[in-house]
This record gives C-alpha cells, structure tokens and sequence, in this order.
C-alpha cells in the first residue's frame, strides 16, 4: 500500500458574530444549499492564508485570529484521491459584507441554522466546528452508500 496520495485541499470558515453565524447560499449544482464559506487551497499556500482569501473573495470581510477545528475528509470511491476540507473558525473580523459569483451571504442566528435550508451533510459536520472532543468527520463509502464517523 502506498503512503501517499493524490489529495484536494479545500477549507470552510464558520465566522461568528456573538450569536450570529456568516452562512452562504450556495449556486453550485454539486453543492446547493446553505453552509460556511471556503473554498480550495491552491498550489503551495499556507492552510490558513487560503482561508482568509476564500473568505475573503466569497463574503468581502477578512478574518483573523483564526482558530482550526477539525478536518472532514473522504477517499474518492474508486480511490482517484482523497479529499480535506480544513474546518476553522473565527470571530474577529473586517470589511463590508457582500455576495460573490458563489452566493449570497448573511449572518444567521446559530439556533436558526438548523431551520435554513441546508446543504446536504453540512448540519452533520456542525459539532467537528463546536465541540472540542471532535476534531473529524470521516466519511466513508460502503455498501453503495457514504456513511461517517465523528472521531
């Protein structure tokens, strides 16, 4: 076996303001619904750089004192490579929200997230952002379907 493989990086940022979260409305056909903002990392740039630019680029505010939390990852089902989103989190922030090419953006209460129509599995990766006993989502394919562990 291997001990490397082909692997995309992408990131997500829950942005909190008190009581209020930054959520996204995806236009992605891949990907609809609402979640936090991210995005890929590109060739050679630092994690948490790449999450202030995706931030950045998709809410127009810049983030900082950013704090990682966790991982979700999955292996492609016929293993043409793995795939890392990088969960962090930060609630220091500057800069005049607006929506991007991506979706529109908008502070949401974290108790009404739950209620907004969300994209699918986001609500499932909700407690690797909050709860400091998890640190990933695992997500693998079995028996025709994708199953996880909170870990």
């Amino acid at each position: 076996m291997s001990e490397t493989e082909p692997v995309i990086l992408t990131n997500m940022c829950m942005v909190c303001d008190g009581t209020r979260v930054l959520v996204q409305d995806r236009v992605d056909p891949e990907w609809p619904g609402i979640v936090f903002p991210g995005g890929h990392v590109k060739t050679g740039e630092p994690f948490a750089r790449a999450v202030v630019r995706e931030v950045e680029e998709e809410t127009g505010l810049t983030v900082s004192d950013l704090r990682l939390c966790g991982v979700k990852q999955w292996t492609h089902p016929k293993g043409l490579h793995r795939y890392v989103v990088l969960l962090y989190r930060a609630d220091r922030f500057a800069g005049t929200l607006r929506d991007s090419d991506e979706g529109r953006v908008f502070w949401v209460e974290r108790e009404a997230l739950e209620s907004c129509r969300l994209a699918e599995g986001f609500f499932e990766m909700l407690p690797v952002f909050e709860r400091e006993d998890l640190t990933e989502m695992f997500f693998r394919y079995e028996n025709g379907k994708w199953v996880y562990d909170l870990l």
